[in-house]
């Protein structure tokens, strides 16, 4: 299991634990964390599952690929840190990710 915390605008955390394989996004939706939509429920359809990865991991996270980088075009308030909580995949090396969840996902 890895455990992921998330922390919400106002910077009230959360942290959860999810299976590898399972997308950051699943994680979320299956413990009901508020601030993750997923709207086209993990396709990389939508821009609603928008996160910001803590700087500290984003060796491990990884850069988005080119369809997750075309839909992020999509999300407010971009920065270096964003992807897709839908993209990234879960292994033993994530356990203790930190993500941040926007304002808002429109």
């Amino acid at each position: 299991m890895a455990k992921i915390t998330f922390i919400d605008h106002k910077g009230t955390s959360r942290t959860v634990d999810a299976a590898p394989g399972v997308s950051v996004m699943e994680a979320a939706i299956r413990n009901m964390v508020p601030g993750i939509d997923a709207d086209c429920g993990g396709a990389c359809a939508c821009a609603t599952c928008h996160v910001y990865v803590d700087e500290a991991w984003l060796p491990l996270v990884g850069k988005p690929e080119a369809a997750e980088a075309g839909m992020l075009e999509f999300a407010q308030n971009v920065n270096h840190t964003s992807r897709l909580s839908c993209q990234i995949k879960l292994s033993d090396a994530l356990d203790g990710l930190i993500v941040t969840t926007p304002e808002s996902q429109f």
